[in-house]
């Protein structure tokens, strides 16, 4: 496959087709590329942008054929998509970013948690619990902690909180025995995240840092730049780019950073694609994460990611629509002028649901989030 660029109007794929393969596939289309979306909801919010939408599972084999025949690259907007089916397509000697190889790897958090770890950077102590033996000697050195899940958990599910081995073990069984991981709750300073770009080249490009607020698991608003030290930051970006590196990406990738007291830095997790918190750059970077992706995918150089004013981001779940499916107050959004929204197409909302989200641009990241804030209360 080498370096080679894919120019428009090549016809690009992406596995799964939600409010991310929707991004996506509008920045593809800005740049003159076409679309192929592979998902098996008939209603997936890329569809309305793809050229071609294959409504099947993503192991069906004539929907991955049609990918290897028509598309000159592949990309994944989720991570619990199957590793195999992006192997197979690499296999049919079409770029394929991020490989299935590291999909895989941040499918599964005993995988994850050990990579990042034996890549020379800082996890929270954490202990991998593979079955209910594992939870037989001394747990003190994780406590009080969080038992995870180790596959299929997003936006705070499969997650309990435990303060005693009683906890846990209870915990654990009530998860069936399922693969956990129990990781020590860190005495956190703040939350942050960091996007970086890698080419098959090893060409490497990290946006600006976020600093992110979670509610009830789920992101609730975005923070650029992050009210943190430069250095900070730099060291952020720096284990980013690292780990990027270690794993040979190539791709979008988001590193997410627990802050503790005294600067200290670990990773949390990562997610091997465009990120939540990076939808701040589809208003406020020279270059959007998802363009990122498109470029990484088509062998082009990562575009720049100065930022061009401090914003913040705010999540519109569905708690935000009325019980009958009313919409919210969009006016106060629509006529403030420097916000911008974004909704996904979903046809449905229920609480929890992401349905899109809203930037606001101001002259200092304080000065946003104040408006920010101010604008979702009145929603």
């Amino acid at each position: 496959m080498g370096n080679k660029i894919i120019l428009p109007p090549a016809m690009l794929g992406i596995l799964g087709g939600g409010q991310l393969g929707r991004m996506f596939a509008s920045a593809a289309k800005n740049m003159g590329y076409g679309v192929t979306v592979l998902d098996p909801d008939s209603h997936a919010p890329a569809a309305e942008f793809a050229d071609v939408h294959l409504c099947k599972s993503f192991t069906d084999p004539e929907a991955l054929q049609y990918m290897a025949t028509h598309c000159a690259a592949i990309t994944t907007e989720f991570e619990n998509v199957n590793a195999d089916s992006m192997r197979w397509l690499a296999a049919q000697d079409i770029p394929v970013a991020p490989s299935g190889d590291c999909v895989e790897i941040a499918q599964d958090r005993i995988a994850e948690k050990n990579f990042i770890r034996d890549a020379g950077l800082d996890v929270a102590p954490f202990l991998a619990v593979k079955n209910a033996a594992s939870l037989e000697g001394d747990l003190s050195a994780y406590l009080p902690g969080i038992l995870k899940t180790a596959r299929l958990g997003y936006d705070g599910k499969g997650q309990v909180r435990v303060k005693t081995a009683e906890d846990v073990r209870f915990a654990h069984a009530e998860m069936k025995h399922q693969p956990c991981v129990l990781e020590k709750m860190m005495p956190l300073v703040s939350e942050i995240s960091a996007i970086v770009t890698r080419t098959r080249a090893g060409e490497v490009a990290c946006f600006p840092v976020a600093e992110n607020e979670h509610l009830n698991g789920i992101l609730d608003v975005s923070i650029v730049p992050a009210r943190i030290s430069t250095a900070l930051a730099d060291r952020a970006r720096q284990m980013a780019m690292q780990l990027a590196e270690k794993l040979d990406y190539v791709g979008v990738m988001a590193v997410e950073f627990f802050v503790l007291e005294g600067d200290e830095l670990v990773i949390n997790e990562m997610a091997p694609r465009p990120h939540n918190s990076g939808h701040y750059t589809l208003n406020a970077t020279l270059t959007t994460q998802f363009e990122q992706q498109v470029r990484a995918m088509c062998g082009l150089y990562p575009g720049k990611t100065d930022l061009l004013s401090p914003t913040v981001m705010v999540n519109l779940l569905g708690d935000s629509w009325g019980d009958d499916g009313s919409e919210p107050h969009w006016e106060i959004l629509m006529t403030a002028p420097n916000t911008k929204l974004h909704l996904y197409g979903k046809k449905l909302a229920r609480p929890g649901r992401k349905m899109g989200h809203f930037n606001v641009l101001a002259t200092s990241a304080d000065a946003a989030l104040e408006q920010a804030r101010a604008i979702k209360e009145t929603l």
